[in-house]
C-alpha cells in the first residue's frame, strides 16, 4: 500500500472501499505529474495494488457490479499506462 496513512481500521467495509477507489485514483493522477519513468511506475504499483484491493473487498462484499466496474477501471488504467509511460 502507498505510504499515505492507512485508516482503514476504523472503517466500515463500505468505506474502506470508497477509501481504497479514491486511493487508486490519486496515484493514478500522481503518475501524470511524474517526471522520472521510475516514479511513474511506482504510482502505477500502488494504484494497482489499491484496485486489487478495492475488487477483493467488493467481491467479499457480494458488490459484483461494483468489483466488474473496479475491473474495468483497472484494464483501462493499465492500457493508458502501456501506451503512455512504457
Amino acid at each position: 500500500m502507498p505510504a499515505d496513512h492507512d485508516p482503514t481500521p476504523a472503517m466500515t467495509d463500505e468505506q474502506r472501499l470508497a477509501w481504497l477507489e479514491a486511493l487508486a485514483e490519486k496515484t493514478y493522477d500522481q503518475m501524470y505529474d511524474c517526471t522520472r519513468s521510475h516514479n511513474a511506475t511506482a504510482l502505477y504499483s500502488d494504484t494497482k495494488e489499491a484496485l486489487y484491493d478495492a475488487i477483493g473487498l467488493a467481491r467479499r462484499l457480494g458488490q459484483e457490479a461494483t468489483a466488474t466496474r473496479l475491473e474495468a477501471r483497472l484494464a483501462n488504467i493499465k492500457a493508458v499506462f502501456r501506451s503512455q509511460f512504457t
